[in-house]
């Protein structure tokens, strides 16, 4: 039996230039989420420990950032856990890469000889780890855009150095129309062909598990989120790689190591009598962990005056990230309208045929700006005070 921890998508040391003053913070996070996908491993015995790529964001850290990933690398191979790392397309092993900047086995304490912490690179695209009866394999390039698929021509069927045939990728799976700009894509065909017991890939930051013919492969996503709106991050993957009676399985378990949590709120517009109010409403859920996309639905009140800004900036301290919409209906007028030869009158007939005009022709945000003015024009009408 092997059992693995894959990881991938750490981005250590990105910016967050979406977070603003969170940033730091969020920074912290994401090697808090690498620490504890270490402690994970080491607290389930595993043998082999993958890093599908971009544990770093760029090839550009402080050199105090890169020893503290070789301390961790260190306690792995304290626990005789084997740790595998290939490069990704953000610490791509190019001429600047962090990689050839720092010695991460010398710096995690080990000897130049030790298989306890490999690094695959385009000079060794393999490592037999004896002790655990495997082989892992990658195809690595010195450039972040690859000259043709990793997988192509690739197949380690007839590979008999070890029981246990793992592959280690930074790609995307080819997607027509939607994977044509990737630096590096594969097929599910070229899985499927590939001879490999388990395929460990990175590039996506969301966790997916699924087989291509009889092999199975995963993405286990960024274990903290790189960006607010990845909900399916956070994870990482426990794989265990079982022979009985000559019949290869492998299963794949999903863990949570991230600490960022995401919630979608809609907010019925009828059930909100003021912004203050509305505010108060959503900081009931305050959480410093929670990423808040919160909606305002329904048919919204004429006397109901929003400011998603202020809003937003409100219940910031409240929560990593929070995000406020406003996409409630502003109807158009009900019953008996003023007569047409009156302003009012005149005023509502133009404004809402202009609003059909727009919603004909598929302009909807024409159409939202035409009902904020009607809105606006039948509070006026009625004497009421607007602030713009």
């Amino acid at each position: 039996m092997l059992r693995l921890l894959h990881t991938a998508d750490v981005h250590l040391g990105a910016r967050h230039s979406d977070l603003g003053e969170q940033a730091t913070a969020q920074r912290e996070r994401q090697f808090l989420a690498f620490q504890r996908s270490i402690e994970l491993a080491i607290a389930e015995h595993v043998d082999l420990f993958l890093i599908a790529g971009d544990l770093f964001d760029s090839n550009t850290q402080p050199r105090r950032s890169v020893e503290r990933v070789a301390a961790e690398l260190r306690r792995l191979a304290q626990a005789a856990i084997r740790t595998v790392i290939v490069p990704g397309t953000h610490d791509v092993y190019d001429r600047s890469s962090i990689y050839r900047a720092h010695d991460l086995v010398a710096m995690a304490g080990l000897p130049p000889t030790s298989d306890l912490l490999t690094i695959l690179t385009p000079e060794q695209q393999d490592v037999v780890l004896r002790p655990i009866d495997t082989v892992v394999c990658s195809r690595v390039f010195a450039t972040r855009r690859a000259p043709n698929s990793p997988l192509a021509g690739f197949d380690v069927s007839k590979d008999d150095r070890a029981t246990w045939r793992i592959g280690i990728l930074h790609a995307a799976i080819s997607i027509p129309g939607r994977t044509d700009g990737d630096d590096v894509v594969i097929t599910t065909a070229e899985i499927a062909a590939s001879g490999l017991d388990y395929l460990a890939l990175g590039h996506w930051h969301s966790a997916q598990i699924a087989k291509a013919g009889n092999v199975q492969y995963a993405y286990s996503g960024a274990p903290e989120p790189v960006a607010v709106d990845q909900d399916r991050a956070g994870k990482v993957l426990l794989v265990t790689c079982d022979k009985v009676n000559g019949r290869k399985t492998v299963t794949v378990e999903e863990r949570t190591v991230g600490r960022t949590r995401f919630e979608k709120l809609d907010i019925d517009a009828r059930e909100v009598p003021s912004q203050p109010a509305l505010i108060d409403t959503l900081r009931a859920h305050a959480d410093p962990d929670l990423v808040l996309d919160a909606r305002l639905t329904g048919v919204r009140p004429d006397e109901l005056d929003l400011d998603d800004t202020e809003i937003e900036a409100a219940l910031a301290p409240s929560f990593l990230k929070v995000r406020f919409r406003d996409v409630a209906t502003i109807p158009l007028s009900d019953g008996h309208l003023p007569p047409v030869d009156t302003i009012s009158g005149a005023f509502v007939r133009q404004v809402e045929a202009r609003i059909g005009e727009a919603e004909g022709a598929g302009s909807a945000d024409s159409a939202g700006e035409l009902r904020d003015v009607l809105r606006l024009g039948r509070l006026l009408l009625a004497g009421h005070e607007v602030t713009l």
